[in-house]
């Protein structure tokens, strides 16, 4: 048994160094992007624990610098969810875009067009 481990853990670590170099540009933009929006949270007179529920509950990171100002405004909930909607509405046409590159890939195309992001669209 040890030795199908070991093999399992040498093909993960094969493909791990093979697809690193591909996501720095991804790691770059969160990790800016993420910096920036913890600063302005905290500047705005949030807690550090504001920061990080929002960025585990809201898959969109530009609705979250919007969401700072409307947390701190009266509540508008018709608002909020056209402010939202327009904000997201360009991932429609990544994912019309994208339908023809991810047309072989079976059940995994709904996630790889949901899951896409600016940085991400931008590399592909």
């Amino acid at each position: 048994m040890t030795g199908r481990i070991n093999i399992n853990k040498t093909k993960y670590t094969a493909a791990l160094k093979a697809a690193f170099p591909y996501t720095i540009p991804i790691l770059a933009g969160f990790l800016f992007l993420g910096i920036a929006y913890g600063i302005y949270m905290n500047i705005s007179g949030f807690s550090f624990w504001y920061p990080m529920l929002m960025s585990l509950t809201i898959f969109a990171g530009s609705v979250e610098f919007v969401a700072v100002n409307l947390l701190l405004g009266a509540f508008n909930p018709i608002q909020t969810l056209a402010v939202t909607l327009m904000l997201n509405a360009r991932h429609l046409f990544y994912g019309i875009s994208m339908l023809d590159k991810y047309k072989n890939t079976g059940l995994k195309k709904t996630y790889l067009i949901f899951g896409m992001c600016d940085e991400s669209f931008s590399i592909n």
